[in-house]
C-alpha cells in the first residue's frame, strides 16, 4: 500500500526527482468562470440553482439565522461543546500573540508611522462533502476576529437534508461568525467575492476547498484578497525510528490520508526494519478503517515508505517535499528540528501527532500544501490586516534628502519627481 523508495544513494536535487501526487492539468477553469459569471449576474437565484445542481438539494434561502446557530450550540453533546470551546480558547490565545503593535521609525528628518488596520469583511470557506469540519470554522473565523475584523462571514455547503450540520453551526456560534450562508463550491467563492442579495461582499477570502474552490479563488484574486498559500489536499511526512512504536507512526501516516484523494502521505526512516513494520501496520489500519476508500485513494498515488541514510537526509527529503504537516517522532528531534526549512506545521516527539494541530494546539490548521510551504505559512492574523504607513517630513528633512531624490529621479528620467522636492527646499 505504501510504495517503498530507497534514497540512501541519492543527494542534492531531490525536488525534481521525488515523486508527487498527480495534479490534473485539465483544471475546470471554463466551468468555474461560468459559475462566477452566473453568480455575478444572477445573485441568489444562481446560488440556489447551482446548489440544486451540484449538491442535489433545493434551498428556500441562502442565509442561516443566528438563532439556528444558538439552537445547534444547545443541541450538540456536552462533550463536543466542551471540546470546541477548549479548541476555540487555544486558537484565540495563540493568535492574540500574533497581533502587531503600531510602530514608528525616524531617520533623516522623516517620521514614518506604521499602523495595522483590519479588513472590513472576512469571508471564510469551510468544505463539506466527505466530512464535516467544525474545526475549520474555528481555525478560520477566530483568527479573523482576533485581528479585529468587524464582520466575519462563513460559507458552508448544505448536507443532503439541505441543512448545515449542528456541529458546524455550533462552531460558528463559538467563533463569533456574524453571517452564515448555506452554499458551497465555486459559487460560494464568487458570492463572497462579489456579493449577492444575501451574501456580504468580502475583502479577503480564506479556507481550504476542492479544485473548484481553489480555481475560483485564483479567478477572483484580482478583485478580493486571497492568501498566497495553496490550501489543497492534505499532506503529511512522518519521520521516525525505533524509539517510536511502529503503530503510532503508521496511524499518523493514515490520519491525513483520511481526508481523501490527491494528498500525500510519506513515512521516512533510516531503519529498514522499522519501515517494514510501519508498512504492515498501515495496511492493518486501512483494512479496518470506515474511510478505507478515501485512504486508499491517497496512498495509491501519494503514499511512500522511504529509506534514507540518517536523520539529516530525512530532513533534506522533507524540505524538498515542503509538506503541510511534518512529524519528527524520534527521540533525536532536538537535533533535527533546527534543520527544517519547509513545512506548514512541525510536530516534535512521539507524543505530538499532527491531529493535535488539527484541533486543539492553537495555530490554524489551514496550512500551505502542494509545495507552497516553501514560501507560505499557516493562516494567520496577518492575513486579515493591512499595514498602512504614513510619512511626515520636516523642512530640514526636505533640505537634506532633496539632492538624493533628485539624483535618483534624474537617473530614471522622472523630472517631476525632482521638482516636487526641489521647490520645497528652504532656499528654493
Amino acid at each position: 500500500m505504501l510504495k517503498k523508495l530507497d534514497l540512501r544513494q541519492s543527494s542534492g536535487d531531490y525536488l525534481s526527482s521525488l515523486p508527487r501526487p498527480k495534479v490534473s492539468q485539465d483544471l475546470p477553469i471554463d466551468s468555474v468562470r461560468g459559475i462566477i459569471s452566473r453568480v455575478r449576474r444572477e445573485g441568489d437565484a444562481a446560488l440556489i440553482e447551482l446548489t440544486e445542481s451540484f449538491d442535489k438539494v433545493r434551498l428556500e434561502g441562502i442565509a442561516v439565522e443566528q438563532s439556528e446557530l444558538e439552537a445547534a450550540y444547545r443541541r450538540i453533546s456536552p462533550a463536543l461543546r466542551s471540546a470546541l470551546e477548549l479548541a476555540a480558547e487555544a486558537i484565540r490565545g495563540y493568535h492574540m500573540v500574533e497581533i502587531e503593535p503600531d510602530k514608528s521609525f525616524e531617520v533623516n528628518g522623516l517620521t514614518v508611522n506604521q499602523k495595522t488596520v483590519p479588513v472590513g469583511v472576512a469571508g471564510c470557506y469551510v468544505p463539506g462533502g466527505r466530512a464535516r469540519y467544525p474545526s475549520s470554522v474555528l481555525m478560520t473565523a477566530i483568527p479573523a476576529k482576533v485581528a479585529g475584523v468587524e464582520t466575519v462571514i462563513l460559507c458552508v455547503p448544505p448536507g443532503a437534508n439541505g441543512k448545515v450540520d449542528d456541529a458546524t453551526l455550533a462552531a460558528a456560534r463559538i467563533a463569533g461568525v456574524d453571517h452564515l450562508y448555506s452554499v458551497g463550491g465555486a459559487q460560494a467563492i464568487a458570492a463572497m467575492a462579489y456579493g449577492t442579495q444575501s451574501v456580504r461582499k468580502a475583502d479577503v477570502i480564506v479556507g481550504p476547498g476542492n479544485i473548484y474552490v481553489s480555481v475560483a479563488k485564483k479567478e477572483v484574486a484580482q478583485d478580493v484578497g486571497v492568501p498566497s498559500s495553496f490550501a489543497g489536499p492534505s499532506e503529511v511526512v512522518v519521520i521516525a525510528d525505533r524509539t517510536t512504536p511502529a503503530a503510532w507512526a503508521a496511524v499518523d501516516v493514515v490520519v491525513q490520508a483520511e481526508h481523501g484523494p490527491d494528498g500525500l502521505a510519506w513515512f521516512i526512516s533510516w531503519d529498514e526494519s522499522v519501515i517494514d513494520e510501519v508498512v504492515e501496520n498501515v495496511e492493518q489500519i486501512v483494512e479496518a478503517s470506515p474511510r478505507r476508500q478515501e485512504i486508499e485513494s491517497t496512498l495509491r498515488e501519494g503514499g511512500y515508505a522511504v529509506l534514507v541514510r540518517d536523520g539529516h537526509q530525512a530532513i533534506e527529503v522533507a524540505n524538498a517535499i515542503a509538506p503541510e504537516h511534518l512529524e519528527i517522532l524520534c527521540d533525536c528531534f532536538g537535533e533535527l528540528a533546527p534543520l527544517v526549512r519547509n513545512a506548514g506545521a512541525v510536530f516534535l516527539g512521539r507524543f505530538s501527532p499532527a491531529s493535535l494541530g488539527d484541533y486543539v494546539a492553537g495555530p490554524s490548521h489551514v496550512l500551505p500544501t502542494n509545495g507552497s510551504a516553501r514560501f507560505a505559512s499557516a493562516l494567520r492574523v496577518g492575513d486579515f490586516v493591512k499595514h498602512i504607513h504614513w510619512v511626515e517630513a520636516t523642512q530640514g528633512g526636505i533640505d537634506m534628502l532633496a539632492p538624493y531624490v533628485s539624483a535618483i529621479s534624474q537617473a530614471e528620467g522622472l523630472i517631476a519627481h525632482e521638482m516636487s522636492v526641489e521647490m520645497r527646499k528652504s532656499n528654493a
